[in-house]
């Protein structure tokens, strides 16, 4: 009795004193993870009893894009495009089973009570406009043996991750329409039409009520899942990518978050052409921008990367602001913001800079440049950790945004974003690895990658070079004309 009611205690003490932190005091490695990043936040930190796996990669054979989830003494992670799913030992390193889904996996392997749930598919259209081809659906699996338990299909694609409410495991898909699944059968318990595309946006479940962001129309949606029904709906209007792929962060003062991306009438300059595509793309963005109207051909724009803030009870938005106008990327266009410490960290793959702002009036309070970057930061300690795409991984005072350190670890880290696990940095690489290592490290490392910024190169190939070719024309051009000339006096 006296053991039940200090648990209860040490519980409600760790709520209190973290009421928008995911870190997890229950002196547990059994934790269910039953969302996309573990919680409503999108900021998953864990203590656990038994981790060993600090210094530790794992090798697995394909490309990475999901958050590793750590739970029951295994670490479940999830391969992109050969669909393989595996479980590794958090104490040796070990793997303990392999298997295999259908088709993609960008979802997480999320872990409630011994049951594994995974969404697998694709990401291409089919021609009555479903997202998703091949095969796409859910897949139960055991936690312990990863044998498949059941194994539920869908029209469209199931690249969110599924979220797990009172006993029923919903997910949003390609299809346009949200499902909740029972977790023991496998069967559908009911299903909603919610009119768009559902990309990445992962679904989060907050007191009842279920958050998306979706496409084709963009629109944002509260499901209430209790009386399943619509909550609310915001339209976004003028947004034209992004909204789809952002799994939003609710907060516990009635707000929720998001980010989106719209047209402008700004041309992308040479030199950002340049920068990221290289010599024959900037050619062909010059003829545009010169010739366009002629050719029927028009230069590449410049986008203009927005974030939201949402009453949860009715959707009005409380305040917005542009992170900033940039290049498109090729996916994962919107980046996934993250709660922490009354702040919202958000990354930006349109301008390639990290942002702060105060969760509550939306003011910047700091911004840093780095590269192309998609995925959520991770933060504790009152530090921030953000990744991008070139393979580093940074650590930021949360207040000032002083940069404290940045690490080169491999390939392009995973859009999903990097976890803590007592005090160790664990993130997905598109190089096949999972990288491990203690946040002292990334703190007291200044590693860099080398930038195509040279002035001299850029304007040497794009200008010069094109005009010496131009007056070697000219050249040629005159020369055979008074060779022409010529002939004919003779």
């Amino acid at each position: 009795m006296e053991k039940g009611l200090a648990l209860l205690l040490s519980i409600f003490i760790s709520i209190a004193i973290y009421p928008d932190s995911t870190k997890a005091k229950l002196n547990s490695n059994k934790l269910d993870w039953s969302q996309y990043r573990f919680n409503s936040i999108n900021n998953p930190v864990l203590d656990l009893d038994s981790f060993n796996l600090n210094t530790t990669n794992i090798t697995t054979d394909d490309e990475i894009r999901s958050t590793p989830v750590v739970s029951d003494g295994k670490m479940f992670i999830g391969n992109h495009d050969s669909g393989n799913l595996y479980a590794y030992d958090i104490i040796t390193g070990e793997k303990i089973w392999q298997k295999q889904a259908p088709n993609w996996v960008h979802s997480e392997m999320i872990y409630v009570d011994g049951q594994i749930f995974v969404g697998y598919g694709n990401r291409y259209f089919q021609d009555n406009g479903i997202r998703g081809t091949e095969k796409s659906g859910l897949l139960k699996l055991d936690s312990g043996s990863g044998d498949v338990i059941w194994n539920f299909e869908t029209d469209g694609e199931v690249m969110p991750t599924p979220a797990f409410y009172d006993g029923v495991v919903y997910v949003t898909t390609g299809d346009r329409h949200l499902y909740g699944v029972n977790p023991d059968t496998g069967k559908e318990e009911w299903k909603y039409n919610l009119g768009s595309v559902i990309s990445m946006s992962a679904p989060n479940i907050k007191d009842g009520i279920l958050y998306v962001g979706g496409s084709s129309p963009y629109k944002f949606f509260a499901v209430d899942l209790n009386e399943k029904e619509l909550k609310w709906e915001q339209s976004f209007e003028q947004v034209t990518s992004g909204l789809d792929d952002v799994p939003p962060v609710v907060s516990d003062k009635g707000v929720v978050y998001t980010t989106a991306v719209q047209d402008t009438k700004n041309v992308l300059s040479l030199k950002e052409v340049y920068n990221r595509d290289g010599t024959v793309a900037t050619y062909k963005q010059a003829i545009k921008i010169t010739l366009g109207n002629f050719i029927n051909k028009q230069p590449e724009m410049k986008y203009d990367h927005k974030i939201y803030a949402m009453d949860i009870r009715s959707g009005q938005i409380e305040w917005r602001d542009s992170l900033g106008e940039g290049a498109m990327v090729p996916n994962n266009k919107s980046g996934t913001p993250m709660l922490y410490d009354d702040k919202i960290f958000v990354g930006s793959p349109i301008t390639k800079s990290f942002y702060a702002y105060d969760a509550e009036n939306g003011e910047k309070l700091w911004k840093y440049k780095s590269h192309v970057n998609k995925a959520p930061p991770v933060a504790d300690d009152n530090k921030v950790y953000f990744t991008d795409t070139k393979g580093l991984v940074y650590g930021f005072d949360v207040e000032s945004g002083e940069l404290l350190g940045k690490k080169m670890l491999g390939g392009t880290l995973a859009p999903s974003g990097p976890i803590l696990v007592n005090d160790s940095l664990i993130v997905g690489s598109q190089d096949k690895n999972v990288y491990s290592l203690p946040t002292e490290d990334i703190l007291q490392a200044n590693d860099s990658v080398e930038k195509n910024t040279d002035l001299f190169s850029y304007i040497s190939l794009v200008f010069v070079l094109p005009i010496i070719g131009l007056l070697a024309g000219v050249a040629v051009i005159i020369i055979i004309i008074r060779f022409g000339v010529r002939k004919l006096k003779k």
